[in-house]
């Protein structure tokens, strides 16, 4: 079934989302947009809840339609005029999806985006555990956690049309801390939501990642529950911590490296495992500490060695981003280096989008490393033109 904006809803549609509204497996949301979604952007309507799609108040480059948790393939149209014209699409909470130039004719782009909401399923009687993940305040509303898919456009290059469809694709699920998760406002962002641009429309990335997040608040607050509560065989986990794991001043998530930090990633380990998945342990990114000589102060402790110790005695694939990172700050060395981070470079450890666009390179770099076998053959679902990245040769950043 389509559903175009120039055309009233039919009230056979109507009627069918008022039975579906009706049902305890539907009241949340009430109905969905019919799939396949079509929409032609001659037109401009803001959202409206009973109709289910158009562009947000606050935003009008930012268009959603409510759709039911999933993975969908995204394709739009663009550009068709006479300069040649840029486009970048970002989706849900600025994970960037497509940066493209255009001419004359109208170009086309694909990508997967994955939704999500907090709810998890209802737990059997007498069953101990929760039915939400325990959001912070600064994700309620987030695009990140509600029933609709967004998308932002930015450029020069106007969008003709969208098909939004549902689809059964591969997952990899990201599990981290603010290194990883996608920021809220530009210019600050993290790999996580740079690493979808670098991915073929044939693998959907669900950016579990969250600002002060460790290995065991992401297990009290049903961040883990939730992620595995639609992990399938064949999907992929990549889990990066260690910024905050590695603070004793935060005494109820504190986990030494030579201890209880091992042991829950031996957990994650395990529960990604038993449900088919593929693991893949990643190493945090070094904080912008710089020494008289130009090098870079580790900050990490053991952490970064203990994740090492961890893939190899469980034969985990692993990707090394740590040492990646400094050798990409020694190469811009202290002058430039601050162009990589947030808060106009005051920030010495999260990223604006320059920096955090690197390191999701850095990572493409480290899954075309990985061993196959151990890896699921992820570096197949790299995109085409992801093109190779050397840390220690990078371009400065404006």
């Amino acid at each position: 079934m389509t559903f175009s904006s120039g055309r009233p809803r039919p009230a056979v549609t109507s009627r069918l989302c008022a039975l579906l509204a009706s049902l305890p497996l539907f009241a949340t949301p009430a109905f969905a947009v019919p799939l396949p979604f079509d929409f032609d952007f001659s037109t401009r309507p803001g959202y409206d809840a009973e109709r289910g799609f158009g562009y947000e108040a606050d935003a009008s480059t930012k268009f959603s339609v409510r759709v039911p948790e999933g993975n969908y393939r995204v394709t739009l149209s663009y550009g068709g005029q006479p300069a040649r014209t840029h486009v970048r699409v970002l989706a849900e909470q600025r994970r960037l999806m497509l940066e493209a130039d255009s001419g004359d004719r109208l170009a086309t782009g694909t990508f997967i985006v994955n939704v999500r909401t907090p709810a998890l399923a209802p737990l059997p009687e007498n069953a101990t555990g929760g039915t939400t993940v325990a959001l912070k305040p600064r994700e309620q509303g987030s695009s990140n956690w509600d029933d609709k898919l967004t998308l932002e456009f930015e450029g020069d290059a106007p969008v003709r049309s969208l098909r939004i469809e549902r689809v059964d694709v591969p997952t990899l699920y990201l599990a981290g801390d603010s290194t990883v998760t996608d920021q809220a406002s530009a210019p600050s962002a993290s790999w996580g939501q740079m690493l979808t641009r670098f991915l073929a429309p044939d693998l959907a990335v669900a950016n579990h990642a969250e600002s002060g997040e460790t290995l065991k608040s992401f297990l009290t607050e049903l961040r883990l529950d939730k992620l595995l509560s639609t992990l399938r065989a064949g999907d992929w986990v990549m889990i990066q911590f260690g910024h905050n794991d590695q603070k004793s001043q935060w005494p109820q998530t504190y986990a030494p490296a030579d201890s209880t930090y091992r042991s829950y990633l031996r957990a994650y380990i395990a529960e990604v495992r038993r449900r088919g998945a593929m693991p893949i342990l990643v190493t945090s990114p070094e904080r912008r500490n710089f020494d008289d000589m130009g090098h870079i102060v580790p900050s990490l402790g053991a952490y970064p060695d203990a994740v090492r110790a961890v893939a190899d005695e469980e034969n985990v694939a692993l990707i090394d981003l740590n040492p990646m990172s400094r050798a990409f700050y020694e190469a811009l060395g202290p002058e430039s280096a601050p162009r990589a981070f947030a808060d106009e470079g005051r920030d010495r450890t999260h990223h604006n989008e320059y920096g955090a666009y690197a390191l999701a390179r850095m990572v493409v770099e480290g899954i075309r490393a990985l061993d196959p076998k151990r890896s699921g053959g992820l570096a197949a679902h790299l995109a085409p033109d992801a093109g190779r990245f050397d840390p220690n040769h990078p371009e400065v950043g404006q």
